[in-house]
């Protein structure tokens, strides 16, 4: 398994995302974007209205990278932030009919390589002392 227990219970409670691609010309895309876990595939599955003409979609179908980031401040009063980076292999999903809430079925699939999290497994810990945990997945 490439997640700890504790960021799948963050992944899972969270709704939106950031997805960050490079265009052809080797510009970077970052789109907010909708997501699940995929505990089948240990992924991170992107999805969304007409995915499959989207930019984002056309970028990891012409170079197979990605990086996708969550995060949230849960307490401002003590300051609490959390966040979590997935970079790595990302692969372009056709869809094959209507998907779940009137998507188009295509997804955006990213294999974890690299994980970056903070925040996540000492919640109470103070912002400046937060240590990142950062391994290859």
């Amino acid at each position: 398994m490439s997640f700890t227990p504790a960021e799948l219970d963050y992944l899972r409670g969270q709704r939106l995302g950031r997805l960050a691609t490079v265009q052809p010309n080797g510009t970077l895309q970052v789109s907010p974007v909708g997501f699940r876990y995929n505990a089948e595939t240990g992924t991170i599955d992107i999805l969304g209205f007409t995915m499959s003409t989207s930019r984002k979609y056309r970028n990891v179908e012409a170079n197979g990278r990605a990086a996708f980031v969550v995060d949230d401040v849960p307490s401002v009063d003590p300051w609490r932030v959390r966040c979590l980076e997935v970079r790595g292999r990302a692969e372009a999903v056709p869809g094959t009919g209507p998907g779940p809430g009137g998507t188009d079925g295509a997804v955006i699939r990213v294999h974890p390589e690299r994980i970056i999290s903070f925040g996540i497994d000492g919640p109470d810990r103070e912002a400046h002392d937060l240590v990142a945990h950062n391994r290859d997945a």
